[in-house]
């Protein structure tokens, strides 16, 4: 077969060698010359001369002479094919075709799988095979084909196939694609595939594309003659060439492209819903095309037959016309043979006189009228469409293409309804334009059960527009995606996405089960959006965060499926996560329209996009995922925008608030994951953080009373430090939100009128919880604010650093029973403190599992820098106790003060002027590595070429390292040995005395060579690499100073969460607290209230009235960014000026009408559509009916 063959030679597809096609593919060859009467026996029969038979064909005298008629089957012999390959048309300037000569008798299905699989050439999803004369086409059939089929076969993704000649109708198709072509963008619309189907002995200068290799390209001159000719159009793309082993004779290739048709139509499109829809265009024709017509209505093909195009076209639509004017009853069982001669003499007696009119000049004219008697034009009368192109605008064509399918479809499909076949072919072809204007409006009641499976083809095709149109006629989503169908959509993925590729490295682990499963899926979002949020999809396998891939999998293999039943919970957020997993961005913003908690699938997207966006290996791809994150970033931005001027308050619940939807995250933590900056830069973001950072205290404080409050506590009970009015309630319990609230974050959770009646209603509810004293309600509002303890760190921090300073350059004893002084011992307290707080952070926060929290903590470059500064502590206390690691004990608590005192540099990136500047050194510190590259290449390049030159023996490797790295970096800052250069220093050259230790003598022969050596190195590392830092370090900052503010808006969050967490003391008093959240959290088990400000659980009304509240806020965005654009120049003035032709033809054809002058010679054009008309067919139909008018008033004058 074809396909073993080409995966024999897979390396065909890359190299020209094709040599397996001439095994496959055969040509036929006359084998007997039948003598033609008519030549005087120069001539055979099958059109060849005698010279070209061989010599046993020519001496087969006793056969030739019995036969009296050639049949190609009987007299000719297969070979292999010797003209195959790519044909380039010289001068055209366009791509090579691909072309073939092929035996008639070739299996059709040999020659499809060819021009896919090999050739590449697209599947269709429509086959328009056109047919006609070779005379001169009428101009408005070239407009039609122009106008009408091929843009109807670019929009479809179809096949035109003609004969591919330069004559007739396929010299006209070939100039409609090349106009087409040439019009339309290459990027923005899709290519209009052409298929020649000519007999080979027909086609001019054919010994050009002979060689027995094949032809990589064959070089095809066509002649420039002003009448039509047989040589091959060079508008198409391929060219099959069949051979019947005549010569100059036509029709050879009909019998073979009608199995052809037959074939394709009964493969699938590419979104396999629906066969391949095949249709046949009939355009004029001579007497025998008859025969063509008659040969694949025999094969139920339907036919468009264009009226008024020439004498077979007419001829059929008149025999329709006549039918259907006087109708013939199908013959009864009883008597059928009567019946059957009587409707055959019927038919005979219409069409004598028609055939007469239509071919006068055929002289065989009984026969003629016989083979249309014989038609099966009353049989699959319901298979031809006439369209009256003169009447009907090219405009239309492609409904009219449609219909004729439909019709078609229902004849062979009878159990299935006229419209789904019709929605059918309108979604394989992408055409909801159609679909709106004949299938939903308003005429048609669809059922769940019409739309289901074309809900399917238009998700798994990327098809959003027929989403829309289904979703606002009657799909309930709720109803069709069941995780049944969401598992379908996950094996449909594209075999080139990267979440196919994810999934089936997943999918190994399933014993070779090729079946995906909500399991998969989880686990791929698990592993690209991380701990922020809950797994999804676990709960229908009865399976908690926990639990191991062999529990899952043991449920799979069970068949434990009745969750495929069940519908998906939020069917438009797994829709959603569906669409951009595959990075369909129109799709996927339609999914966002559609999903609720708008702010939150937006930044959940963005998530997505970005983290697939670092896996992606293809460039274009890449860019695509990011752009889509960024506009997905800013929909979350706009809607939160339009959030917080509506309500400030319900916007800080929006942020805090827990989605039931993603797992539990917050937006915050969401927003956190995706590094989306430009959504912490917004002033509600901002204003909700401060709130935080300030707890109960009015963001107004300077700080200079909150540092001397530290110092003297008693303060905070005057009217030093400003408070906020906070309620007098402690938390409480409620029906309508089943949640502990802390009392003093409770405007942020209500609307000022809701707030007001829940706390007139607590003040009537007795209080569980006896109310606070005013001393120790004060001393947790001043001490529990996160600005509180990061003062509180950064002053205890300072007094660390002076402590350890202190230590190290005054009191650091010598090792024991001499050492260590009691201050050291104060140290090595603090800093066990300071370990402590480390291993809470670790191992004590949130309910992920260990291994989550520790990796957590580890991705935190700062917290990198504790476990080094606290590791090189533990290891310099341990060696300065021992005399013989006292100084090497010395030296790295020397060194991890230095660390210890970088860690100021993340305490102060919550200040406003230092954090910018912060971020702009650490961006520069990469600059610095790469100029430390190309530095270390120059040093190591001199240093060596240096010694070399200055020194011919020296075996001590500390002084080669020393003068190989460490001179020339301080030539750099200028500090250079000219008297040492000179030789004018104590020396010897004793080999001895050298390895002794002594100074050996520098070679004087090549100091010229060594002064240009070092003239080349400062030029190189003074000038040029420095200013190359320079400028880095220059486009860094501009890059850097543009957004920085962004930058530090998105660091401040992390460091306010961090100290919202962190215990309100510092070390080493953090001791105590720890102690304290020990006994209330473990022992006495009271939950926390303060986590409440970050993380806010919402359930029953109040989550519904907020996700209400946000919906509306986005169609206000949505309306908002439609109004706009509606109002750009270009729709307006698009508007105003089809608004003002509209107004100028009604008011024209109007006057016309009124005037006596004008007589009409056929009725006005009928308007268009079914209903509600858009604004362009108004147009279209008046325009028509003008010029229908000045048309009959110029002919009223002789004009």
């Amino acid at each position: 077969t074809l396909e073993s063959s080409a995966r024999v030679s897979n390396s065909d597809n890359l190299f020209p060698s094709q040599s397996w096609i001439p095994k496959i593919i055969k040509k036929r060859v006359c084998t007997t010359f039948v003598e033609d009467s008519l030549s005087n026996g120069v001539l055979c029969q099958c059109g060849g001369v005698r010279e070209t038979h061989c010599s046993i064909a020519t001496g087969d005298f006793f056969g030739a002479a019995i036969v009296s008629q050639w049949d190609s089957s009987q007299h000719s012999s297969e070979y292999p094919t010797d003209a195959f390959g790519e044909l380039e048309f010289a001068g055209a300037g366009r791509r090579h075709s691909h072309f073939l000569r092929l035996s008639c008798d070739t299996p059709p299905h040999i020659m499809y799988s060819l021009m896919t699989a090999h050739w590449g050439v697209p599947s269709p999803n429509l086959v328009v095979s056109v047919v006609g004369g070779r005379e001169k086409v009428k101009p408005w059939v070239r407009e039609v084909l122009r106008q009408g089929l091929v843009r109807a076969a670019q929009s479809t993704g179809a096949w035109i196939v003609t004969g591919g000649l330069r004559e007739g109708v396929g010299r006209c198709v070939g100039e409609a694609v090349r106009d087409h072509a040439a019009a339309a963008s290459s990027l923005s619309q899709k290519k209009v595939i052409a298929v020649g189907v000519a007999p080979w002995g027909l086609v001019h200068n054919r010994q050009w594309l002979v060689n027995s290799e094949g032809s990589f390209p064959a070089r095809y001159y066509v002649q420039n003659t002003s009448h039509d000719s047989c040589c091959l159009d060079s508008n198409y793309q391929a060219f099959l060439l069949v051979d019947d082993g005549s010569v100059g004779r036509r029709g050879g290739e009909t019998a073979f492209r009608a199995k052809m048709e037959d074939y394709i139509s009964h493969q699938r499109t590419g979104s396999g819903s629906i066969d391949v829809p095949v249709l046949c265009m009939l355009i004029s024709g001579d007497a025998a095309m008859l025969e063509r017509v008659d040969l694949s209505l025999k094969k139920a093909t339907p036919w468009l037959v264009l009226n008024g195009s020439g004498p077979a076209a007419d001829l059929i639509c008149e025999l329709l016309d006549a039918l259907s004017a006087g109708p013939m009853s199908p013959p009864s069982p009883q008597s059928e043979a009567e019946g059957s001669e009587k409707t055959s003499a019927e038919l005979r007696d219409r069409a004598r006189e028609r055939v007469r009119r239509h071919f006068p000049a055929k002289a065989d004219l009984e026969k003629l009228v016989d083979r249309v008697s014989a038609l099966s034009i009353y049989k699959n009368r319901d298979l031809i469409t006439v369209f009256h192109g003169e009447q009907e605008s090219s405009d239309d064509f492609d409904t009219v293409l449609l219909k004729a399918l439909v019709r078609a479809s229902k004849r062979v499909s009878s159990d299935a309804s006229e419209y789904t076949e019709e929605l059918k072919l309108a979604v394989a072809w992408n055409r909801v334009d159609i679909a709106k204007s004949e299938l939903f409006n308003g005429d048609i009641q669809w059922k769940y059960e019409d739309l289901e499976d074309s809900m399917t083809d238009a998700l798994i095709n990327d098809k959003p527009q027929f989403i829309r149109l289904f979703n606002e006629n009657g799909l309930n989503i709720l109803d069709y995606l069941t995780y049944r169908h969401l598992e379908v959509l996950y094996r449909s993925l594209s075999d080139s996405s990267l979440a196919f590729t994810l999934l089936q490295r997943l999918l190994t682990e399933r014993q070779g089960l090729a079946i995906c499963s909500p399991k998969e899926v989880s686990r791929l979002l698990w592993d690209i959006l991380g701990d922020v949020c809950e797994p999804f999809y676990y709960s229908l396998l009865g399976l908690d965060q926990s639990a191991s891939t062999r529990r899952a999998l043991k449920v799979l293999l069970q068949g434990d499926c009745s969750y495929r039943e069940q519908s998906c919970l939020y069917p438009w957020a797994s829709l959603f996560i569906w669409a951009v997993l595959q990075n369909r961005s129109e799709m996927a913003i339609y999914f966002w329209e559609m999903a609720g908690e708008s702010v939150h699938s937006a930044l959940a997207g963005c998530k997505i996009l970005r983290e697939l966006s670092k896996l992606e290996s293809e460039t274009e791809t890449k860019l695509s995922m990011k752009e889509l994150a960024q506009k997905f970033e800013n929909l979350a931005l706009d809607v939160f925008s339009e959030c917080y001027q509506s309500s400030e308050s319900r916007s800080f619940t929006l942020l805090i608030r827990q989605s039931p939807v993603w797992g539990k995250a917050t937006c915050l933590q969401m927003a956190t994951s995706a590094d989306a900056r430009h959504f912490f830069s917004h002033d509600g973001v901002q204003s909700l953080l401060s709130q935080i950072w300030w707890g109960d205290m009015k963001r107004s404080t300077k700080v200079w009373k909150l540092v001397l409050s530290f110092f003297l506590p008693p303060l905070i009970y005057t009217n030093l430090i400003s408070f906020r009015l906070v309620s007098v309630f402690t938390p409480v319990y409620t029906d309508h939100v089943q949640k502990v609230v802390h009392h003093n974050f409770f405007p942020l959770i209500f609307v000022d009128s809701e707030y007001a009646a829940l706390r007139d209603n607590l003040k009537s509810a007795p209080s569980s919880n006896p109310k606070r004293p005013f001393v120790l309600l004060r001393w947790r509002e001043f001490w529990f604010a996160p600005v509180t303890s990061f003062l509180g760190n950064v002053l205890m921090y300072f007094l660390f650093l002076i402590l350890f300073a202190y230590i190290l350059l005054l009191d650091f004893k010598p090792p024991p029973p001499h050492g260590p002084s009691t201050l050291e011992f104060v140290l090595y307290f603090w800093v066990f403190t300071m370990v402590c707080e480390e291993i809470r952070q670790t191992f004590f926060r949130g309910n992920t599992t260990l291994y989550q929290r520790m990796k957590l903590y580890i991705e935190d470059m700062w917290n990198k820098c504790d476990i080094t500064a606290i590791s090189l502590f533990a290891l310099g206390m341990c060696c300065r106790m021992f005399p013989w690691s006292y100084e090497f004990g010395r030296a790295v608590l020397a060194v991890d003060y230095m660390v210890f005192t970088l860690r100021l540099i993340h305490i102060f990136a919550i200040h406003k002027q230092l954090g910018p500047k912060i971020i702009i050194v650490e961006k520069m510190m990469k600059d610095i590595f790469f100029f430390l590259f190309f530095l270390a290449v120059w040093l190591l390049a001199y240093g060596v070429a240096n010694q070399a030159l200055l020194y011919s023996y020296d075996p001590r490797p500390g002084w080669i390292f020393r003068r190989v790295f460490y001179r020339p970096y301080l030539h750099i800052f200028g500090q250079i040995p000219i008297h040492e250069m000179d030789g004018g220093i104590e020396c010897t050259n004793n080999a001895t005395l050298v390895e002794a230790g002594a100074e050996p003598c520098m070679s004087t022969d090549h100091n010229w060579l060594v002064v240009i050596l070092l003239v080349i190195f400062l030029l190189v590392t003074n000038i040029l690499l420095v200013n190359l830092l320079i400028a880095m370090f220059s486009h860094t900052f501009s890059k850097v100073q543009e957004h920085s503010d962004n930058y530090w808006k998105f660091q401040r969050y992390n460091l306010i969460v961090e100290y919202h967490s962190r215990p309100c003391l510092a070390p080493p008093f953090i001791l105590i607290s720890h102690l304290h959240l020990f006994i209330k959290r473990h022992i006495r088990k009271i939950p926390s209230t303060k986590i409440k400000h970050f993380v806010l659980e919402i359930h029953g009304r109040e989550a519904s009235r907020l996700n209400t509240w946000e919906a509306i806020q986005k169609e206000n965005i949505l309306f908002a960014q439609n109004k706009r654009e509606r109002e750009k120049d270009s729709e307006r003035l698009k508007r105003t000026s089809l608004e003002y032709c509209s107004s100028a033809l009604s008011w024209m054809t109007e006057a016309l009408s009124q005037s006596n002058l004008v007589k009409t010679t056929r009725p006005p054009p009928a308007l268009r559509g079914k209903v509600a008309y858009s604004l362009p067919y108004d147009i279209g139909y008046m325009y028509d009916l003008f010029l229908w008018k000045v048309a009959s008033y110029l002919s009223s004058y002789g004009i």
